[in-house]
Parts: structure tokens; C-alpha cells; sequence
């Protein structure tokens, strides 16, 4: 059991037991605390955790700041993938909201250069904020599946040095 619970499952017994997800469970919490207790300056007012800054990356204080909203209704099992342009180093303050029901979550960038990565996933959340660092150049974006049995209502919030909010699937 003690391995599962720090998410290490090298017989696959973990895994099918339950106890390897609530290790990574453990582990996500705890990283984010350890984000909270850095406060990285510049997070959002109400205290919400931040992505740890890429080393090396500088932010363009000249960057002018967008500010936007987006809402789309998804159907039980649907999903929806909505994508902001960012520049190495450009920061983006979120927050999302479901009205009803809960979703699946995945936090990702693709970069002009073939690079790929996931900052963060969830599973069953009615919300999230936080700020995003790019890693990378190139877009990066938010991906919903609605696993709840009502449709749900996401607004997106979103505050920083991005262009080209849209919709991609």
C-alpha cells in the first residue's frame, strides 16, 4: 500500500485497487501547497496557486495584458478544447466555473516547435484558477469533458499576456 500512496505501483496492484489516484491525489496537493507557500508575486488576489516560473524565462512587462470571458454549454460526454497563443514566459491569470454538474480537466500547451505538455488535470472538478507560465511558445489551452449526468455551463475567465482566444474543438 505504501507505494501506491506516493504513486508508485510497480506490480500494477495499486492501480487496480484504487490507491495509485489517491497517491497522485496526495502528490498533486502537496505541489500545489508547495506553489502556495512560494507565492509567487503576481498570483491572483484571492490567493490561488501559481505554475512554477520555466528557468530562464523572462516576462515582457511591456506586453499589453488582455482580459476576456468564454462560456460554452456541454452535453453529458462531451467536450470542448478552448486555446490562447502565449510567448515563452507570458503569464495568464485563470479561472473556470461549472454551474452544474462536475468535469474532467486537462491544462495543456502545444508549441510551435513540436513541444507538448500538460501543466495540470483534473478529475470531477466544478472549478479551477491559478496562472499559467508558457514553458514554450505556441498555444495553450484548456480541455473539458463534461463526466456528470446534467449539462454544464463553463465560464472561462481569463486575464494576461495572450492573443487569439478561440475555440478548437
Amino acid at each position: 500500500m505504501l507505494p501506491a500512496e506516493y504513486a508508485v505501483d510497480p506490480t500494477g496492484i495499486g492501480a487496480v485497487l484504487g490507491l495509485q489516484e489517491m497517491g497522485l491525489i496526495k502528490q498533486q496537493l502537496q505541489q500545489e501547497a508547495e506553489l502556495d507557500a512560494a507565492s509567487v508575486p503576481g498570483n491572483l488576489a484571492d490567493g490561488a496557486s501559481a505554475m512554477a516560473p520555466v528557468a530562464g524565462a523572462k516576462l515582457d512587462p511591456e506586453a499589453p495584458a488582455s482580459s476576456d470571458s468564454f462560456v460554452v454549454t456541454l452535453a453529458p460526454g462531451q467536450g470542448a478544447e478552448v486555446k490562447v497563443s502565449l510567448k515563452r514566459g507570458a503569464r495568464v491569470s485563470y479561472e473556470w466555473t461549472v454551474d452544474q454538474g462536475h468535469l474532467n480537466s486537462d491544462l495543456h500547451g502545444n508549441g510551435l516547435a513540436g513541444e507538448a505538455r500538460s501543466y495540470r488535470k483534473g478529475r470531477a472538478e466544478s472549478s479551477d484558477q491559478g496562472d499559467l507560465i508558457a514553458e514554450f511558445e505556441g498555444d495553450h489551452g484548456w480541455f473539458w469533458r463534461n463526466r456528470s449526468e446534467v449539462p454544464a455551463t463553463i465560464t472561462l475567465r481569463l486575464r494576461g499576456q495572450y492573443s487569439g482566444l478561440k475555440r478548437v474543438s
